[in-house]
């Protein structure tokens, strides 16, 4: 007999006597908790494990069970035993302290809020609780990234979904080795749904959870240098992504893209960034992990439930609405993963289409598309374990699903639905003429850049009046003229027909990332030089640089600097910001011939003194024109200076008047010269004007022609990125076609093999009894040959006796109930024939299956031992001797 354990490890521990605080701050709360989920056969398990918990590891344990509800529970007893950390059974609002144990009671839900555990009634039926899943859930969001959940050995797959839930918030997931498990079925659940970091027996989950804690990043004070190398580490870490999946990771965030790897170095006890570049390298299978790792594939049946129901309420009926009957809604599920938003979408679709029109005859078609393919390969074949039952009312499990071996399949109305196929969202084009985009929890981890690229390309996928529904962490940011929001709370915005931004809709594949300021590395006072600089330099061209204009080699203003306005003017008429037009009077002709100079000799032209007529006065200016050949970015263009000059003085009135006569006289002619010399002028600047007006006219047509060739290159680009987002659903659809195809082949191969190696002649008749299929082994009993397939199998040869074999089979199908005969041939043999109904998935019969046992040799033996009975049974004559 054992002696009782001592007082130091077996009373109970200090938590459970104590009144709980009622509010941890984070400090407090800081430590590692483990959550632990076990089953049938965990206690073997949860001993092991807590027997080699190193001692003062600093970490708390949650141990969730599945227990009896109707007995006291004694699990506390067993498991202080072996463990000197204090076990308690939990209380409501218990405070999580490190190096303790605590134990669900029976018949509770766990929770825990900021380090305090809170108990719950059980909300679902008992043998459809999952108490693992609703703790591990609630762990998730209470720790973030400090979160650790444990599998151990149990039945069923309770802890999947919850861990899936941990994995989202960049938790880490141990799982004990299903080989040394008593029972696999939680571990193996957890395992093939790819949520497993560390996979180990019981004994060592341990050891590896301690460390990974050790070589956990500890927040350090930024150090630039260290920063730097980091940011290198990180772009090789793509690189070598890139090169190996063909994926660019560069443009996600790089806080959640650090935080994933940083996870991956504890898990291999790696310290530094540069040593896990040089494990990743030396190490290819670590890349697919870490790309895994990176895809952050966590999804379930209607995340979210208000929102879906908004959408199902609100949103459906209006787009129904809007399509006429018998229309066809498209709709986009990106970043899909294991394919269930796309078919909570699919049965929200049928249950608005039967509460708005049974009768519309509508129909949704879904493209779901995500960057795994093995996730892809997992909606594809929409099969889904039992716990999804805490996510799904029953009725629609009950509706749209099928219990199969596996757990739940999708219904085959609602498999229909979807199209699934591998796309990347920020590579490849996307889908166009859209109804419906769902892009869910995906935005959140792309960089902002990134998704100021996507909100306008999901713009342009749009029809105009669709909807797009993001998650709850999501928003369309700065786009509030694309998108107006339909429900704020639910994250549903329909798409506006504004006018796009100024910046063109890219498809991804020109997305480039944007550089990093490199100012914002430079020190602060930099910054501030920079900026004095400026203001100094716009002062100077302000007050005391001349006024100048820089124009093409057509004259057209581009750039004003400096007051012009006592050499340039606003012409009449339609707005001008030509030079020529603008020219004030006695500037307008000098100009032009200078200008004209400038432009054939490619040089300096310079004009001294010009008479400037002003408002009410002349003022002389001095003009130099200057073409510009660099720098390279202002090559051909013009620049036109204007600088004020001192007018000359007037000469002094001569003394003598004899003289004045004589100069009237040369001043008259001259006078009268000049008057002739500006009148030719006049009338050559008059035909000048009408060539240019010409020639605008003519610039004006080829403008015109221009801009519709513009219009036309503008709609051959888009109608090349319909085809391209076209041949992208074509190869979504024959990808689809093509999988479809090989499961198909799969099958009937299997189907034929099997039948095959049974030996047992069988036939399959539709429900108007002609042949769909038959073995090869029917050939020798019936007549048949390949061509007889879709033939009444009334119209086909027989050797069997069996003339009312079609008056059973159509009883069968009457009836649904089986029948069994034995039938001879023409030839001597016997078959035992078996007529059964022709069941689907579905559950809809659809015709019969006819199976042929050969029974020759037991009928044979049967009539020998027959005919042995009835000799040795006949009656012995008087007289002789028996």
């Amino acid at each position: 007999m054992k002696k009782p354990p001592s007082p130091k490890k077996g009373k109970k521990a200090p938590a459970a006597t104590k009144q709980p605080v009622p509010r941890p701050s984070r400090a407090q709360s800081a430590f590692p908790i483990v959550g632990i989920g076990a089953s049938a056969g965990g206690l073997e398990a949860l001993e092991l494990f807590l027997k080699h918990v190193p001692q003062g590891g600093g970490m708390a344990f949650v141990i969730v069970q599945h227990l009896d509800p109707t007995h006291k529970g004694i699990l506390v007893e067993l498991l202080q035993r072996t463990t000197p950390m204090p076990v308690a059974q939990v209380r409501d609002r218990h405070k999580v302290e490190p190096d303790h144990v605590y134990v669900i009671p029976p018949n509770k839900d766990m929770s825990i809020l900021h380090g305090v555990l809170h108990l719950l009634a059980p909300a679902a039926p008992r043998g459809l609780r999952l108490p693992i899943d609703f703790f591990f859930r609630s762990l998730a969001d209470d720790c973030q990234a400090r979160s650790i959940g444990v599998i151990l050995s149990g039945m069923g797959s309770d802890g999947t979904l919850g861990l899936g839930a941990i994995k989202e918030k960049a938790g880490v997931v141990f799982v004990q080795a299903p080989a040394s498990a008593k029972f696999d079925g939680m571990p193996r659940s957890a395992i093939d749904a790819g949520l497993a970091d560390v996979v180990a027996p019981a004994e060592e989950l341990p050891g590896r959870i301690s460390d990974y804690l050790k070589h956990t990043p500890v927040a350090a004070k930024p150090d630039p240098d260290r920063e730097s190398k980091a940011q290198s580490a990180l772009e090789k870490i793509f690189i070598l992504l890139r090169a190996k999946t063909g994926h660019d990771f560069s443009l996600y965030k790089k806080s959640t893209i650090h935080r994933r790897v940083e996870r991956r170095m504890g898990l291999h006890q790696i310290a530094k960034l540069a040593t896990y570049v040089r494990f990743l390298r030396e190490n290819p299978q670590e890349t697919e992990l870490l790309f895994k790792e990176l895809l952050i594939g966590v999804t379930s049946f209607f995340r979210d439930p208000p929102a879906w129901e908004q959408l199902k309420d609100n949103v459906m009926p209006a787009l129904l609405a809007a399509h006429p009957q018998g229309g066809v809604l498209r709709a986009w599920t990106s970043g899909c993963s294991t394919g269930e938003e796309a078919y909570s979408l699919a049965m929200i679709f049928k249950e608005a289409l039967e509460q708005v029109n049974p009768a519309g005859n509508f129909s949704l078609q879904i493209f779901a598309t995500d960057l795994d393919r093995d996730a892809i390969d997992k909606a594809r074949a929409g099969v889904y374990p039992e716990n999804i039952a805490a996510d799904i009312c029953p009725e629609r499990l009950r509706r749209f699903f099928v219990k199969d071996d596996y757990g739940y399949r999708v219904a085959k109305e609602i498999r229909e639905m979807v199209i699934f196929a591998p796309q990347n969202m920020i590579m490849d084009p996307p889908f166009t003429k859209l109804d419906l985009l769902l892009c869910r929890n995906l935005l959140i981890y792309l960089d902002q850049e990134m998704q100021k690229k996507i909100m306008p390309l999901f713009h342009y996928s749009l029809n105009p009046g669709g909807v797009l529904f993001l998650g709850k962490a999501e928003t369309i940011g700065t786009f509030n003229s694309l998108f107006a929001p339909l429900d704020n709370k639910s994250r549903i915005f329909k798409r506006l027909d504004s006018a796009l931004a100024a910046e063109p809709v890219e498809f991804p594949s020109a997305f480039v990332p944007y550089p990093q300021a490199v100012a914002s590395a430079q020190p602060q006072v930099q910054a501030a030089g920079a900026n004095l600089q400026v203001l100094a330099d716009q002062l100077l061209l302000q007050h005391y640089c001349p006024a100048a204009v820089l124009t093409n080699d057509k004259g057209d203003i581009l750039y004003i600097s400096g007051r012009t306005g006592k050499y340039l003017e606003p012409a009449a008429g339609k707005a001008n910001w030509n030079i020529f037009a603008m020219a004030r009077e006695g500037l307008r002709y000098e100009l032009n011939d200078a200008w004209q100079k400038a432009l054939r000799q490619k040089t300096v032209a310079s004009l001294k003194g010009v008479q400037v007529g002003t408002n009410g006065g002349v003022q002389s200016v001095d003009i130099t024109i200057e073409p510009i050949g660099e720098p390279a970015a202002l090559q051909g263009m013009v620049l036109t200076v204007f600088t004020d000059a001192t007018a000359p003085p007037e000469p002094k009135a001569a003394g003598k008047t004899r003289r004045a006569s004589g100069r009237g006289d040369t001043m008259a002619a001259m006078q009268r010269q000049l008057q002739q010399a500006s009148e030719e002028i006049r009338t050559c600047r008059e035909q000048m004007q009408t060539s240019q007006e010409e020639l605008k006219s003519t610039n004006e047509e080829l403008q015109s022609a221009n801009e519709e060739l513009q219009s036309t290159n503008e709609e051959l680009t888009t109608s090349k990125e319909e085809m391209q987002s076209l041949n992208e659903e074509l190869q979504t659809v024959n990808h689809e076609l093509q999988a479809k195809v090989d499961e198909l082949s799969w099958a009937s191969n299997d189907m034929k093999n099997l039948l095959n190696s049974t030996e047992i002649a069988t036939l399959f008749l539709d429900g108007g009894l002609n042949v769909r299929r038959f073995t090869t082994q029917t050939a020798s009993i019936i007549k048949l040959i390949p061509g007889d397939v879709g033939r009444p199998i009334t119209d086909i040869v027989t050797d069997l006796d069996y003339p009312g074999m079609a008056a059973d089979a159509n009883e069968v199908l009457r009836t649904l109930v089986f029948t069994e005969k034995q039938i001879a041939t023409c030839d001597g043999r016997w078959f035992l024939v078996r007529i059964m109904p022709y069941r689907t998935l579905e559950n809809r019969i659809d015709g019969v299956v006819i199976t042929f046992l050969n029974i020759t040799t037991a009928k044979t033996l049967e009539i020998e031992l027959r005919k042995s009975r009835s000799e040795t049974k006949k009656p012995v004559t008087k007289g002789t001797t028996p």
